[in-house]
């Protein structure tokens, strides 16, 4: 594959977590998950497209597979070409769409033959039965308006995407204000209580479910303006803001920097 003209060498590193569970690492660049129940299985994100997923997910399981996209960004959507459909909540769907304007996502979809897939509507309250294994979703506007989470009910799994994990973008264009994510998480905290660990969209490993309180309290310090202590941040987009956000000294989690970006 070729990006902007230039060949694309990516690694796929594959981790089975749990008999039914694997995580799956692109490059270290975004991380999507397969799950597999006893009737189907569930790709969680797609990632950048560098391998043909849909090519890895048959060596693993010949069950049948749908996809679900957590959010539109496009390092968690671009794997979806090499699938017939994905789902995804409608709030997302010009965000997702819009980025097929960009060249080197098109070219990268020219080159695997075809398009992207059309997409279905998944909300909040929706269940997605695997057999013996559950899928509850919470929807989650904040990093984009579509954001969903998905709760294996069996394993108290939370995959949470990018809206609950250790560097937290709320800086981009889109993200709602802070005050709003602020409410939406205050009326999820119940889910600590359904949970026992998170994989999220970058990780490489499980975080203890209290990170979605640490967030929480993170964003509830911006608010209240206990910023005096924040950086500059540098990305793509220009200067934002990092504010670092503390975690429970007790409790494992996979990376030990902590941080949201916001304007």
């Amino acid at each position: 594959m070729t990006r902007g003209g230039a060949s694309v060498e990516k690694e796929l590193f594959i981790r089975q977590l749990r008999p039914y569970l694997y995580l799956l690492d692109e490059a270290h660049e975004a991380t999507g998950y397969l799950l597999i129940g006893e009737d189907k299985a569930c790709v969680i994100d797609t990632m950048m497209g560098y391998h043909n997923l849909s090519e890895v997910v048959r060596g693993i399981t010949g069950k049948p597979v749908m996809v679900i996209n957590t959010h539109g960004h496009p390092d968690h959507i671009l794997g979806n070409m090499y699938f017939q459909e994905a789902y995804i909540h409608p709030a997302d769907v010009a965000l997702a769409e819009s980025f097929m304007q960009y060249p080197d996502f098109a070219q990268a979809v020219q080159e695997h033959g075809g398009g992207m897939p059309p997409y279905r509507e998944i909300r909040g309250g929706d269940l997605v039965d695997l057999g013996g294994r559950t899928l509850k979703v919470y929807e989650i506007p904040g990093h984009t308006p579509g954001g969903i989470l998905l709760l294996d009910a069996e394993d108290r799994i939370l995959f949470t995407g990018d809206s609950v994990n250790h560097h937290l973008w709320m800086q981009l264009d889109g993200c709602a204000p802070l005050e709003e994510f602020l409410s939406t998480l205050d009326g999820l905290m119940f889910l600590e209580k359904e949970a026992d660990v998170i994989l999220h969209g970058h990780a490489r490993d499980y975080d203890d479910i209290t990170l979605l309180g640490c967030v929480r309290d993170g964003i509830r310090e911006i608010c209240e303006g206990k910023t005096q202590d924040d950086k500059p941040y540098e990305y793509f987009g220009g200067t934002a803001k990092q504010h670092a956000f503390s975690v429970r000294p007790d409790r494992h989690y996979q990376q030990d920097d902590h941080v949201i970006c916001y304007r």
